[in-house]
């Protein structure tokens, strides 16, 4: 996979994933290089600055490009596994988020607050890309990504490991910070388009609202995702 970006490329380095670095040659003095040659990187420098645009099919490079090894999703019990020393778990479950803008900066904030896994469905479902990778800043190489073939089946596996399930939204009567979150709790964010689907809802045990006064009715899946988790995270202090 090709990936772009300094953040995104630094992230990848510590995380030992980097297999080729691209770098225009202005930069052949910055330390990242260094960094990529004590780990055994291939470095090569480019004087065109459109080669690495044709590469990374973005202009966006800040002159950085780097082949790295395919991010891959884990099994769902990698991640109950490495929650279950913890006395509250989260779990971030996302239910049809196509736009990779979206998805990094959900990866970014899940990164932030220390989540433990992230639960996404293998169809209609952006994939592990390197818009993604860009846009989480390489918070991708440390979140756990769980793909499964039903959110419904992921849901019950939660809750036989004693997980509540919180969904958010607009039809939720109760709002998102009256809830006691001092339990393992798998928390469903939808898309902007079509919301969570109905089985989904139907299987979750709160459905809360964020509460808003102004003229939009909706936040986008990434900022409502900020908002969800940072009111868990706080309220367990």
């Amino acid at each position: 996979m090709i990936i772009y970006g300094r953040n995104a490329i630094r992230e990848s380095l510590k995380a030992k994933k980097l297999q080729k670095l691209l770098v225009l040659d202005r930069f052949e003095h910055d330390p990242m290089i260094e960094e990529a040659r004590k780990s055994n990187v291939e470095v090569k420098f480019v004087s065109n600055e459109d080669e690495l645009t044709r590469m990374a099919k973005n202009p966006s490079h800040q002159g950085f490009v780097a082949i790295v090894k395919d991010y891959e999703a884990v099994p769902l019990e990698d991640i109950l596994s490495s929650a279950k020393g913890k006395a509250y778990p989260l779990v971030l479950i996302l239910d049809g988020i196509e736009d990779p803008q979206n998805f990094g900066a959900i990866l970014r904030s899940v990164d932030a607050f220390g989540v433990d896994g992230v639960i996404i469905k293998k169809r209609n479902e952006v994939p592990l890309n390197a818009t993604v990778a860009k846009v989480s800043t390489g918070a991708i190489n440390w979140v756990k990504v769980a793909m499964v073939s039903n959110l419904s089946q992921a849901i019950q596996t939660l809750k036989d490991h004693g997980y509540w399930i919180v969904a958010s939204d607009g039809s939720g009567k109760q709002d998102y910070d009256t809830v006691d979150y001092k339990s393992p709790i798998g928390l469903v964010v939808g898309s902007e388009g079509f919301g969570i689907a109905p089985l989904v809802l139907k299987n979750s045990d709160f459905i809360v609202r964020i509460p808003m006064c102004g003229h939009v009715n909706s936040l986008n899946a990434s900022v409502a995702s900020a908002i969800l988790i940072s009111e868990i995270v706080r309220s367990r202090k």
